[in-house]
């Protein structure tokens, strides 16, 4: 949030403890909320909220995932990156309900146009991490940026 912030851009970020980021971000949107026990706070007249970048660290939880795809504006993208299946031999994350099964982020976004896709190992620190770069279509038509998967 702070890189985007440094450079210009709107930011808001959602959680639990904001003081940390209001403190390194004090430009930002931020929402104090647990997205996991209560209702979807970025709405407007009952409308999940929409931007032109949704970006998604260290974090899994799969009943939002629809929410968070319906919150990319067309033409707008994803960045998402989380630990996965394979993660729990070397630290945590290491309970299923946080790892990411093998293509499972590929799946749950198959309704955008991926750009970039990594699904493996990473040694520094050691981690088992699934990414995408994907953006949504914008009045149906596939993005000139569209690519095939690749792995680590």
């Amino acid at each position: 949030m702070q890189w985007f912030a440094q450079r210009g851009h709107a930011v808001t970020g959602i959680d639990c403890n904001i003081e940390q980021a209001r403190q390194r971000v004090p430009s930002a949107e931020l929402v104090c909320a647990d997205i996991e026990n209560g209702p979807w706070p970025l709405t407007v007249n009952g409308q999940v909220r929409t931007f032109g970048a949704v970006i998604v660290t260290n974090y899994l939880w799969r009943p939002l995932m629809t929410t968070i795809l319906t919150s990319i504006k067309p033409g707008g993208v994803l960045l998402y990156e989380t630990f996965a299946s394979g993660n729990e031999a070397v630290g945590r994350p290491a309970r299923p309900d946080f790892l990411l099964m093998p293509g499972e982020l590929l799946r749950s976004c198959e309704s955008l146009d991926v750009v970039a896709y990594e699904n493996g190992f990473l040694e520094n620190p050691p981690r088992f991490v699934q990414r995408i770069a994907a953006i949504r279509p914008d009045n149906g038509s596939p993005h000139p940026l569209k690519s095939t998967q690749c792995a680590l």
